[in-house]
């Protein structure tokens, strides 16, 4: 068997080299890629709007229906109104249209906030404190006329089964300072007005 040349000897150092180079590569690299891990998740997450309802128990129906009104009469009705809204919000009262046919500056209302009572009777109402004092409905019509100026704020809580305030409205008409010519003058006349409550969020 005949020995390795000088040139042989040569070629197979020159190519054990970059095997061995490879090899120690591999075992930089498995080394490297070995490590303790650990990671924690929180899964599921989602948004969902809540949802707001107020709804009355007045069946559709005006809280007043009055003719052949005369001078000094008065008279008064409740009204329950109940949100079964899931977010909290905010309810204010106002007038959204005043129909002015002569007996809009002599008709004037009175609203309470409280408890008890309903639309068919006002027994068992028990007033908060907080009241709107009487004002004509065309005074009403113009300073309270959309939610931002509305009035009676109640904060509702946001329970879905239903929380309820009542309302007691008085209205009287009032001719107190006008003469008799000028009360005479009202015969035949009429006013008319929209009452809101409405819930917004807060």
């Amino acid at each position: 068997m005949r020995a390795p040349t000088v040139r042989t000897r040569r070629f197979i150092g020159l190519a054990v080299a970059p095997v061995a180079l490879l090899a120690v590569g591999l075992l930089v690299w498995q080394g490297s890629s070995a490590a303790f891990t650990a990671e924690t998740r929180n899964v599921g997450n989602n948004w969902a709007t809540g949802s707001v309802t107020l709804t009355d128990d007045d069946l559709g129906a005006a809280a007043f229906q009055i003719a052949n009104v005369t001078p000094g009469q008065t008279g008064s009705r409740c009204i329950k109104v109940t949100s079964t809204s899931s977010v909290a919000g905010v309810v204010k009262l106002y007038v959204a249209r005043v129909g002015a046919q002569g007996l809009e500056n002599n008709i004037t209302v009175s609203t309470e906030i409280g408890t008890g009572g309903s639309f068919g009777s006002c027994t068992g109402f028990v007033a908060d404190g907080a009241a709107l004092p009487a004002l004509s409905l065309a005074v009403a019509g113009a300073q309270y006329s959309n939610y931002s100026t509305g009035v009676l704020p109640w904060t509702t809580a946001g329970v879905a089964s239903g929380e309820s305030k009542s309302y007691r409205v008085s209205w009287v008409f009032q001719t107190g300072g006008l003469t008799q010519t000028e009360i005479d003058a009202l015969q035949g006349k009429s006013a008319s007005a929209d009452v809101v409550w409405e819930l917004q969020t807060s």
